[in-house]
């Protein structure tokens, strides 16, 4: 029982890899019983503790593919949809796009109040970028890892919204409109609401700036992990139930049918997590226009 557990925990843990390229660092022994010499090296880690041996160096190579190709692909496909477009009646693809593009409008018509021509395009971006990000969690999770490590690629996550540096990185560059829109939009105002807000007195600036600063910084984290623990939860829900069959369990409930009946309501999360990083994108945009 207990190596079967450990071949469980151990199908988990390698599901749960990313793809690392980074430096190890001098004197580091490897897995393989070498050694790394003087200067380091920059190789694909192997394993999570070499993966943190590196640092922050470390550059996880499968969510950065899995995340540009897809915003890649967002870009062609809509950009070839567009071309298509007509006064005639849309139909099939065309048609998924014209709702996307008049759903995201209509939010964004009701959620943002100041005069922005970048904001629209970016929610549109942000939320099929996103949802496509999300959707790969419904490709079963040994499908592409098995196929790849038969070309000797060991590691491999497809879900680039279930790695935090993914996720993060797009609530920092959300943050970073909004700190460049608070400034050029309020001016001084900005720097009024972060000193005089609530208590409107000179006595309590350093308490109102700690706690607008708090609040202001807690936007970002919120964006970001948000939207990597739901999707970070629901890979490892599907990895739970694929470890059934390889735990030789599978009879007690029929993992099949589990995997489906957990695919069909995490289309429900796929789609509301991308609305919800949409939505606050907005709304924090928004408030960043608003000069009180």
């Amino acid at each position: 029982m207990a190596g079967e557990t450990q071949t469980v925990s151990g199908y988990i843990v390698h599901h749960l890899t990313n793809l690392t390229y980074g430096k190890l660092p001098a004197g580091y022994h490897r897995h393989d019983g070498s050694t790394i010499g003087e200067g380091g090296a920059w190789v694909m880690a192997h394993g999570g503790d070499e993966a943190a041996a590196m640092g922050f160096t470390a550059i996880h190579v499968d969510s950065m593919i899995w995340s540009i190709g897809l915003g890649i692909f967002f870009c062609w496909f809509f950009r070839r949809m567009a071309k298509k477009a007509s006064a005639d009646t849309p139909s099939g693809a065309l048609n998924a796009v014209e709702m996307i593009v008049g759903f995201v409008d209509n939010t964004v018509r009701d959620s943002f109040h100041g005069r922005n021509p970048l904001v629209a395009p970016l929610a549109l971006t942000v939320f099929v970028w996103v949802f496509l990000m999300n959707l790969m969690d419904l490709i079963p999770v040994d499908l592409i890892p098995h196929t790849l490590a038969l070309l000797g690629v060991e590691y491999q996550k497809i879900v680039p919204s279930t790695d935090p540096n993914i996720t993060m990185g797009m609530a920092v560059g959300v943050f970073i409109l909004m700190l460049y829109y608070s400034i050029t939009v309020k001016g001084f105002g900005f720097v009024k609401e972060l000193t005089l807000n609530p208590f409107n007195h000179p006595v309590f600036i350093p308490v109102n700036l700690f706690m607008e600063v708090v609040g202001l910084l807690a936007k970002p984290f919120s964006l970001g992990l948000r939207l990597f623990g739901n999707m970070y939860a629901g890979e490892m829900i599907f990895i739970l139930i694929a470890a059934l069959f390889s735990a030789g369990i599978a009879w007690l409930v029929p993992a099949g049918l589990m995997q489906v009946g957990w695919a069909i309501f995490h289309i429900l999360i796929i789609t509301l997590q991308a609305f919800i990083f949409m939505v606050l994108t907005i709304v924090y945009l928004s408030m960043a226009h608003e000069d009180h």
